[in-house]
């Protein structure tokens, strides 16, 4: 099985390491500085699950030509359009695409370019960075016949994973807590511990989750009482270091994915009737931030 992984960034770069590593047939789609620093440097992962280096095949977009049995696509949402003209020439009649994209929109661009019999969902939980260097940090801690084939490699990669029956509703899970996390860390450039010490803290954290739990279930899909209680814990732990990646990207003055996971809840909202107005402040802060930011 042959798999192509768009970047190697944290994501794709994480993921596609431990895949290669556990033999799996790995190849990078990645531009040529990068491809560059790859083939020079290697591929180096840090991680308290164990460090690992790698030397990675690589191409850049003039040199893919053959389609990919899978096709791991890890992309920043807001530039989902360049990536799918990118994987374009590797999609072919078997290729399938597993996207580890933030949010729930890029699926249906995804069907509309390709078509749902090449697309699966999926969701990532994992917080990494790509360092200066090009060292990715690891900072903490029905299916497809091809999933199935992705098993054996997986399971001797060292990623923790499940294969879900209801992957779509694993990613509205995971868009209530980032929605929140983000929201909340982003607005007031801190972590979660340092939020819950002022006066507002830890209101304006539970609401935000209250609001994106309405949102989902007003969609068809609810967040069980039980994940709720988890979120709940982990947005509201003192001390927490807890803190989005996107207030990252917010630090670095990079782009960020505010319209990609904020304005599309809000937009789901509204067509519910559900008020959600302090997601609509964390995100009127995005975009603020987005108009003063330098181009």
């Amino acid at each position: 099985m042959r798999i192509l992984v768009l970047g190697a960034g944290g994501i794709g770069g994480y993921f596609g390491a431990r895949i290669h590593a556990a033999g799996g047939d790995v190849t990078f789609l990645v531009r040529p500085a990068r491809a560059a620093q790859l083939r020079e440097s290697g591929l180096k992962v840090s991680s308290p699950f164990g460090d690992l280096q790698v030397a990675p095949v690589v191409l850049t977009q003039d040199a893919l030509n053959e389609p990919f049995d899978v096709i791991i696509l890890s992309c920043k949402a807001y530039d989902l359009a360049s990536a799918m003209d990118a994987i374009a020439p590797a999609v072919g009649d078997g290729s399938v695409i597993l996207p580890l994209l933030n949010g729930v929109r890029h699926i249906d661009a995804l069907i509309e370019r390709f078509g749902a019999a090449h697309v699966l969902g999926g969701v990532a939980v994992i917080s990494v960075m790509l360092a200066p260097d090009g060292e990715i940090r690891h900072l903490t801690v029905p299916p497809s016949p091809w999933l199935h084939a992705l098993l054996p490699l997986l399971s001797g990669s060292g990623i923790e994973f499940a294969l879900s029956d209801n992957v779509e509703q694993a990613m509205w899970d995971k868009i209530v807590f980032l929605s929140t996390l983000a929201g909340a860390t982003c607005l007031m450039r801190a972590s979660i511990g340092d939020i819950l010490t002022t006066v507002g803290g830890e209101s304006f954290i539970t609401g935000l989750l209250t609001e994106s739990a309405l949102t989902a279930a007003a969609g068809g899909h609810a967040v069980s009482d039980t994940q709720l209680e988890t979120y709940r814990k982990q947005l509201t732990e003192a001390g927490s270091g807890l803190m989005a990646s996107m207030l990252r990207d917010v630090e670095r003055g990079a782009e960020t994915e505010a319209e990609h996971i904020l304005g599309d809840l809000i937009g789901r909202a509204q067509t519910k009737n559900i008020a959600t107005p302090l997601l609509r402040i964390a995100y009127s802060h995005l975009q603020a931030y987005a108009k003063r930011r330098p181009h």
